[in-house]
């Protein structure tokens, strides 16, 4: 889980404010953050299947943000994929 002052950072730093947590950019960095630590978790605890389970709805969660992202906006889409580093 992201800690509050980790969102705030990443809210800052995607959304332009503290208060800007609706828009698509911000909540894939959030998602982004949170499949990483559960990652690094999994690869400790390789039995832990409900934290598999939730690691896999927010990937999907994630891969339906990038979707709309990309249908909307393509510019928005290659920028955070961009940033996050999440395509080669």
């Amino acid at each position: 889980m992201v800690s509050k002052s980790r969102k705030a950072e990443l809210t800052q730093t995607y959304g332009g404010n503290e208060n800007n947590t609706g828009i698509a950019e911000v909540q894939i960095a959030i998602l982004t953050e949170d499949i990483k630590n559960l990652t690094e978790h999994l690869q400790i605890h390789k039995k832990d299947v409900p934290t598999r389970r939730t690691l896999l709805k927010k990937v999907a969660q994630r891969r339906h943000l990038l979707d709309y992202l990309a249908k909307q906006d393509a510019n928005r889409y290659k920028n955070i994929i961009g940033q996050l580093g999440l395509r080669k």
